[in-house]
């Protein structure tokens, strides 16, 4: 089933741009593809190309992590349709955890069930840095000396990064002349691997076995990988920043042939996706063209019917000027539009002209489906649209397409079973505490505590709901989509069923509007794989009647907005509607007080929403738009 990507609408002309010039800004070139998959299928073929033209043994370096799973998938199926023999390959990898823990936590797990399994490589051929157990320093460093003498030299090495620019657990400060060694994990690497420990850190290992940075520069052919918009930071930083030692993967300039894939969405911060017009020539469509204005009044901290021809000039936009000007036309045109895409009727304005509205007029009232990942995402990310929905008349329903029971904590669990046992409803408290307590690490949860951990995030979706006047038994819809059943932080294949559950209820409710988490970050979480599976329920569904009128909307998490370039719709909130937001967020009590998965960021999810909805309405002020207290922006699908 294929990944998610926005449609592109405008951006450079690269048919035909010399290497040179495409790679302008580029200290590393980066090869952009329209997602992993493309661009692991072409890594393959390179891999397999040097494999099949060498003459003895190849040596060929591996990153951990899911980050290299879909080349390992490409790289099976070459094997099965006869293209490429691995008895002559050597395999290293950078990383594992020391003491290297069970194999289902390990590093390298998904090397062997993914790849090596389904090879014909000699399992001796397979070398790992692993020790079992904790030995003396002299016998580790000895372990770690050979292991690094067999690594220097790789034919090729792949090379995923994390997202502060950690290259196998060499973290910030990791020394270029590093070989292989043992590390100490910081407290925010351990944090980050505590999803594959149950999410406790005292279980996550406090060190590691990773390849030195020398080692790695011995290679000779390196290709780093990065997928998804979490990644489009630290992509930047190290194709295109100064080598910098607080990321270490920007050491990697310094070899003289070395190649970045990334996929789109981890290439979006790059210049020559950022500010293309300074690269080389464009396709001018009307979105571009007002992507490429905001991005002209940031420089110059003016808002757009203040830009001036020279404005334009000294900043790379003459050929704008050229194709469209002047300039004071380009100017009232982008603000016009920008203008339009400003709406207080999410779900269209009864009897009125909607003729430069982002959402037509009729059918009034509509109805609307709201697909929320988690149990609280609806309120999160769009919660006062969701409120605007309601209040003006539209028949909407919420669709909660995962429990979200892997993320109530167990002391969340025990404090409901005390009030219920407080409020005489029955004394289960000590039962539900022996459940916990046969947790195992590592293992999934026991399916009676996932069962009450669902019921919690329930109950919390309903009152949220019920806040702004939702009628929770008819417009609650919880889907429990069974790719995330898996009772553990890795969740299983979305597949059919996932989707049949999908149909079942667009054909029930048959919207005129569809809302879907447009988020593009961690292209294997669960948004996507959510978004993937009502997208592809759509087109199983295609030429259904009411198809023809229905519209997708996509919002953003608590985390990334969209451009204001790209926006369709953006819905102004009151003071009191972003308290009513605020509130219906504080009703999903077992996800507050807590730091939200994923990243380092203390703060709440409201406080994400809010200072996210709040930026959006200042960088509308600032292009010279109304001020509003917070905007919730959207793009259209289709």
């Amino acid at each position: 089933m294929k990944k998610f990507t926005l449609p592109k609408d405008g951006g450079l002309i690269e048919a035909g741009l010399p290497n040179g010039i495409k790679h302008t800004f580029e200290r590393i070139p980066a090869h952009i593809f329209e997602d992993e998959e493309a661009a692991s299928e072409r890594l393959a073929e390179k891999i397999v190309e040097a494999i099949n033209a060498n003459g003895g043994v190849f040596k060929l370096g591996l990153t951990t992590g899911s980050s290299p799973v879909s080349l390992y998938k490409s790289l099976v199926r070459r094997y099965q349709a006869g293209e490429v023999s691995f008895k002559n390959v050597e395999i290293y990898s950078i990383d594992e955890y020391y003491p290297a823990p069970a194999d289902s936590q390990s590093r390298n797990r998904r090397l062997y069930s993914d790849l090596v399994a389904n090879i014909d490589i000699n399992p001796e051929n397979v070398h790992v840095p692993k020790l079992t157990e904790a030995k003396d320093s002299a016998f580790v460093s000895e372990f770690c000396a050979a292991y690094d003498a067999k690594a220097r030299g790789l034919d090729v090495l792949v090379m995923g990064t994390g997202e502060k620019g950690q290259i196998g657990f060499n973290e910030a400060g990791a020394s270029d002349k590093s070989r292989t060694r043992t590390v100490l994990l910081p407290y925010a690497s351990r944090k980050r691997q505590t999803r594959n420990f149950a999410g406790i850190l005292e279980e996550t290992p406090d060190k590691a076995i990773a390849m030195g940075i020398s080692t790695m520069m011995t290679a000779k052919k390196i290709y780093l990988i990065g997928w998804g918009e979490d990644k489009a930071g630290v992509v930047k930083q190290i194709v295109e920043d100064p080598v910098n030692p607080v990321c270490p993967a920007s050491y990697l300039q310094g070899h003289d042939n070395i190649s970045f894939y990334v996929d789109d969405n981890a290439a979006t911060l790059l210049t020559r996706n950022v500010a293309p017009w300074l690269v080389g020539p464009c396709e001018w469509t009307p979105k571009f063209i007002r992507k490429a204005v905001v991005w002209l009044c940031e420089q110059v901290h003016k808002p757009i019917l203040k830009l001036t021809q020279k404005d334009y000039l000294a900043n790379g936009l003459g050929e704008l000027l050229e194709q469209f000007g002047p300039y004071d036309k380009i100017n009232i045109r982008v603000f016009n539009e920008l203008q339009h895409t400003i709406s207080g009727w999410p779900g269209g304005k009864p009897n009125a002209d909607d003729s430069t509205r982002p959402v037509p007029s009729n059918p009034f009232p509509k109805r609307v489906v709201i697909f929320s990942p988690h149990p609280d995402d609806d309120v999160i990310s769009m919660g006062g649209t969701f409120i605007r929905l309601a209040e003006q008349g539209h028949d909407v329903h919420v669709a909660y397409e995962t429990s979200g029971n892997v993320a109530v904590h167990d002391d969340v669990v025990l404090q409901h079973m005390d009030a219920a046992r407080e409020l005489g409803f029955g004394d289960r408290f000590d039962e539900v505490k022996e459940i916990i307590a046969s947790k195992k690490p590592g293992q999934p949860e026991p399916r009676a505590l996932l069962n009450l951990k669902g019921s919690i995030r329930r109950a919390e979706a309903k009152a949220a709901v019920r806040s702004f006047g939702l009628n929770d038994a008819t417009n609650c819809h919880f889907l429990n989509l069974p790719f995330y059943e898996t009772g553990g932080i890795k969740k299983g294949q979305r597949t059919q069923a996932d989707i049949d559950i999908i149909i079942a209820l667009l054909q029930e409710v048959k919207p005129h509007q569809i809302y879907l988490a447009g988020d593009l970050a961690d292209p294997h979480g669960t948004h996507r794989v959510c978004t993937e599976a009502v997208l592809e329920a759509l087109n199983q569904l295609e030429g259904a009647e009411w198809l023809k009128e229905c519209h997708v909307w996509l919002y953003r998490g608590a985390w990334m907005e969209w451009e204001i370039g790209k926006v369709d719709m953006a819905v102004p909130l009151s003071p009191d509607e972003v308290i009513k937001k605020r509130h219906a967020i504080y009703r999903h009590l077992s996800q507050k007080d807590i730091v939200p998965f994923p990243g380092d960021d203390p703060r709440e999810f409201w406080q994400r929403a809010e200072e996210r909805t709040q930026n959006t309405a200042r960088l509308y002020n600032e292009l010279g738009m109304a001020e509003y207290q917070a905007i919730e922006v959207f793009v259209k699908l289709f």
